[in-house]
């Protein structure tokens, strides 16, 4: 039999997250993680609340440091880079999605979504001429110029999923991405998720609650009491 090789993505070892708590002492989030993310996928991460995810989603992503243990994306190893390096490293190769969309209230969508271009120095009418076709794509092509107070919940969420592909990331880092939208906003979420990764080959982690979204995802792994479990 004739085996399927997949391109790994993201991979991490024995990733350890420890807190500082009063008295002097630590708290162990995060218990010795090992992962691998692969292309073109959707990895659901489950767990009750204050189980680690968006801390292993910050990690990940190179929003925060592990105490002990790597993070490799690609053949670049992010532990150990230093924080300038790696600000750079999210910039071009990692996306993020949020519960709260975090877009910036004076612009609009067309400019939301190009700003990490636009961070990066990139030429402003090829990054104005992509993030409109990003737009079109999340269903938002009649909303390039409006603010993000004059957008619904949903599509500030779908302009967050737009400005999180402008770069071309080979990774998207989605945590609790529908937790703040109601059901018929969550289900057209998720269904957005599933197109980008079927006609653009994006691939996504993602943290969430949703029980239907982890059902739904390509792989489903759960944490618990900082450990792994697949489920």
């Amino acid at each position: 039999m004739n085996e399927v090789h997949v391109k790994t993505i993201l991979s991490a070892r024995q990733i350890i997250k420890d807190y500082p708590v009063p008295g002097g002492a630590s708290l162990r989030i995060l218990k010795g993680i090992d992962l691998e993310i692969h292309a073109s996928e959707i990895l659901a991460v489950v767990g009750e609340s204050g189980a680690g995810k968006s801390t292993l989603l910050h990690l990940l992503g190179g929003l925060d440091r592990p105490t002990e243990g790597s993070v490799a994306i690609g053949n670049t190893d992010i532990s150990r880079m230093n924080d300038s390096e790696i600000a750079r490293f999210r910039n071009r190769h990692i996306g993020f999605v949020f519960q709260f969309h975090h877009l910036l209230p004076e612009f609009t969508a067309l400019e939301n979504v190009a700003m990490p271009g636009l961070i990066q120095r990139g030429d402003p009418k090829t990054l104005f001429n992509k993030a409109t076709k990003l737009l079109a794509e999340v269903g938002l092509a009649e909303r390039t110029t409006h603010k993000p107070r004059e957008l619904s919940g949903g599509e500030q969420q779908r302009v967050a999923f737009a400005r999180a592909l402008i770069n071309d990331p080979v990774l998207v880092l989605a945590d609790e991405p529908s937790g703040n939208l109601d059901i018929n906003n969550s289900t057209s979420l998720h269904r957005l998720m599933w197109k980008l990764v079927r006609e653009k080959g994006c691939t996504f982690l993602v943290a969430t609650h949703n029980r239907e979204l982890a059902k739904e995802a390509d792989r489903r792994i759960e944490l618990s009491d900082g450990r792994i479990r697949i489920g």
